[in-house]
This record gives structure tokens, sequence and C-alpha cells, in this order.
């Protein structure tokens, strides 16, 4: 399997459902190279970046699963290279 490096993009519209998107993160972290979190009070909504290494099964899985949570969006962008 070739393995990317990724930029998951994820916005989290319902707060009722981070500890959903949290969950799948754990589930995920052996791929997760590093997370950023921020809130963004004025617009009542959380942007988390989150960089991956791995195969782009994994990234997609991960991505489609968050992306099906209630009130999250999630994308995927992907390094040219590949190991």
């Amino acid at each position: 399997m070739d393995k990317r490096v990724a930029i998951l993009g994820i916005i989290v519209e319902n707060a009722d459902m981070v500890s959903k998107v949290n969950e799948l993160l754990h589930e995920y972290r052996d791929y997760i190279i590093g997370r950023m979190g921020m809130p963004y009070k004025e617009r009542n909504i959380a942007v988390i970046s989150i960089v991956m290494d791995a195969g782009n099964d994994v990234i997609n899985a991960l991505s489609g699963k968050i992306g099906k949570i209630d009130g999250v969006s999630a994308k995927a962008v992907y390094s040219k290279t590949s190991v």
C-alpha cells in the first residue's frame, strides 16, 4: 500500500457531534501526525486540521465516516508523491 501525506479539513457546525468526531480520530490515531483545532466563536463552529500519513483507502475512510456525521463536513487534500 502506497502511503501519502494528506491534510483532512473538518468543520463542525453541530457542537453536539464533537465527541463522535473525536472518537473517530482516536480510532485512526496511528495514522495521524498532528492535529490543530480552532473554535470560531463568532460563527459557532469549530475548524479542525488533521495531518495524516496513510494509504488513500485509510484517509478516504476517515473522511467519509466524519462526513456522515450530522452537522460535520470533511475534505482531504493529498500530497502528489507517495511512498
